[in-house]
């Protein structure tokens, strides 16, 4: 019997269950998170909901921010209350609350029902991680975390391309796929997942939550550590770019069609299959090839970082990812995102998980799951920060209906502003027609007129200042330490 089946046979069915879990999570999270920002701002007679930028970029940042805080609290909840229990109580909240979304149509409600799925997602979370870790042990944690990484991104690359099905059918749909992904998980919870009885000394729930508290301001105090979470801060929130802005970016500027011919000179039946009626190629399923190249890829560049020190890696991948997003916003052809998306992705799998590696070998002894559980503060920093730039940053610079709106005014062009009854495509029709313009044509003469692809320079910008800052941070600190 080779080495690896005995790892395999070693693994209990808790191991496949939760790790289904986390898969059929990731779909449905993802499947909604992808086209949330081209929901949120879509044109309202398409089904969307036409808010602006800014509130798209506060209700997103604020709210994904808010449930990357709350495992810090969920999980000394899970391990008191049960695993099981929790995760039947976070898959009725993300159920209920994913169908919502679906339902209401205003920005109070809408805020209000993310944040109710963000505490359902914040629940689920810590649990599953901390499933595969108490189902392995030293022979199998290798490749169990492995397996637990590969469904992470396989649901993270399933999702998007389901829901971009469903969205052609109409908006609402995207949530109930969402909703009934989560109910598959309530099942399997209900009736396949069992974990051994956890051990845990039982005390008052104030008392437990003042404990967390006390652990995290232990972390924070240690000053190399807080600096550290600091400075990441300025990876994830150029990272994020990815989910609140470039979407927004590729439905308002860039030309899918070509990627489109591309596909269907291959097999006219898959771009049928991906592509719209229009004959284009839908900005969630472009955004996803970040997916596909992990799935694809991240063994191969594990590998090969494998030889470098984690911050040597995370420094190189932080500075590679930030030329690669950057790179995503230069150009208005389709084509060109294959490679600006794969450039962002090589540089992800070099630091991402280089940072929960780094943060392990930091830790004092037997502090490494506190200080891991702190490395989620910083996601939470960047979520909100990457949700500020791609509200009000966006919208002076590369927001396509208020470039035309500065246009219009220019002109002098008498044109009703978008409102809850002149949706942004009438808006943009108009504005087209009374300057003897087709779209394309409109949209060629924003592109050129007011360059909103000069955005690059901000994304990027932060990014690359966080792997120099990273880099003085080792070289002139920690190298003297």
């Amino acid at each position: 019997m080779s080495r690896i089946s005995r790892v395999f046979q070693r693994f209990p069915r808790a191991f496949w269950v939760a790790n289904t879990m986390e898969l059929l999570e990731r779909w449905s999270w993802y499947g909604m998170f992808m086209v949330l920002a081209l929901y949120l701002t879509g044109s309202i007679d398409t089904g969307a909901l036409g808010f602006t930028q800014s509130q798209k970029g506060m209700l997103m940042g604020s709210v994904v921010a808010l449930l990357y805080v709350l495992p810090v609290f969920t999980g000394a909840l899970a391990d008191r209350f049960g695993y099981r229990s929790t995760l039947i109580i976070a898959y009725l909240i993300l159920a209920t609350g994913y169908y919502l979304m679906g339902q209401v149509n205003t920005y109070l409600a809408m805020y209000l029902v993310f944040v109710w799925v963000a505490i359902g997602a914040a629940l689920f979370k810590p649990v599953i991680a901390a499933t595969v870790s108490k189902t392995t042990d030293d022979l199998t944690s290798s490749i169990g975390f492995g397996i637990f990484y590969l469904m992470v991104n396989l649901g993270a690359f399933i999702g998007p391309v389901f829901a971009s099905r469903f969205r052609l059918l109409s908006w609402e749909w995207v949530f109930n796929m969402s909703a009934l992904v989560i109910l598959v998980n309530l099942l399997l919870v209900l009736f396949f997942f069992r974990m051994p009885v956890l051990k845990v000394e039982k005390r008052p729930l104030l008392q437990e939550l003042r404990t967390v508290l006390l652990n995290i301001y232990e972390a924070l105090r240690d000053f190399r550590f807080l600096v550290f979470l600091l400075l990441i801060i300025g990876f994830w929130t150029m990272y994020n770019q990815l989910f609140y802005t470039l979407p927004v970016f590729i439905d308002q500027w860039v030309d899918t069609s070509s990627v489109y011919r591309m596909i269907a000179g291959v097999s006219p039946a898959l771009a049928r299959s991906l592509g719209t009626p229009e004959g284009t190629i839908p900005p969630e399923l472009m955004t996803n090839i970040d997916a596909m190249y992990i799935v694809l890829l991240q063994i191969l560049v594990s590998w090969w970082v494998m030889r470098f020190k984690p911050l040597n890696a995370m420094i190189g991948g932080i500075f590679i990812s930030s030329i690669g997003i950057g790179l995503s916003f230069m150009f208005n052809d389709g084509i060109f995102l294959f490679a600006t998306i794969l450039v962002f992705a090589l540089g992800e799998m070099a630091s991402s998980p280089k940072i929960t590696e780094y943060v392990g070998k930091i830790a004092p002894e037997g502090k490494t799951a506190l200080y891991i559980g702190a490395s989620f503060l910083p996601v939470a920093g960047g979520n909100f920060f990457a949700g500020l730039l791609s509200g009000g940053t966006y919208t002076r610079m590369a927001d396509k209906i208020h470039l035309l709106q500065l246009e219009v005014s220019k002109r002098g062009l008498d044109i009703q502003a978008p409102s809850e009854s002149f949706s942004s495509n009438a808006y943009l029709q108009a504005a087209a027609d009374a300057m003897g313009m087709d779209q394309a044509g409109l949209t060629q003469f924003l592109w050129e007129s007011y360059q909103p692809y000069q955005i690059w320079m901000v994304f990027t910008g932060i990014g690359v200042s966080t792997a120099v800052l990273l880099w003085l941070y080792d070289r002139l600190w920690l190298s003297r330490a």
